[in-house]
């Protein structure tokens, strides 16, 4: 889970946080929820969102590390200020069939992920038949999909792009 103050909005940079020296990006379809609901169906899940977007999830690994040896939570290595860049939304009617969506990262101008929604383990709509089991979910409220193989390291400087096929959605530099 993220708070808002995670949320980084417009392509704005991202800045490396002073507390880690072992970021790693995760490159994630976003689904943006459209209604209020509890205890969801899968079935009828497919209705509690009208826009897919993509955003990165940054770790800090180290932190994240240190929470392990200790048995304890790792929220502070991911939901850190800033900790999720978000790129454009679009209308899933926009695109032919959700569970076939391309999407990829480039880093400095090379893919270094990529990914398809029919590769994921869980799809969209057991992800929010299972969330909202437990937590209410509300209008605005977004969820971060999961990653494909690839994360990987960034630094000061680093160039990150994110694509749905094979449209530009977030675009943004670390800092």
């Amino acid at each position: 889970m993220k708070p808002d103050t995670a949320i980084v909005r417009n392509n704005k940079p991202f800045y490396y946080p002073d507390f880690s020296e072992n970021l790693h990006y995760e490159t994630e379809i976003v689904l943006k929820l459209n209604r209020v609901g509890k205890n969801i169906s899968e079935r009828f899940a497919h209705r509690y969102y009208t826009e897919i977007g993509i955003g990165i999830d940054f770790t800090a690994r180290d932190i994240q590390k240190k929470c392990r040896e200790k048995g304890l939570p790792w929220e502070v290595a991911k939901a850190f200020d800033g900790s999720a860049p978000l790129g454009k939304f679009v209308p899933k009617e926009q695109l032919a069939d959700v569970h076939n969506i391309n999407f990829h990262l480039d880093l400095n101008g090379a893919t270094v992920q990529s990914g398809n929604t029919h590769d994921m383990i869980f799809s969209f709509e057991k992800i929010i038949a299972h969330i909202s089991r437990y937590i209410t979910i509300r209008m605005g409220d977004l969820i971060f999909t999961g990653t494909p193989v690839g994360v990987g390291p960034v630094k000061i400087g680093d160039h990150l792009q994110a694509y749905i096929e094979d449209q530009l959605m977030l675009d943004f530099y670390v800092k």
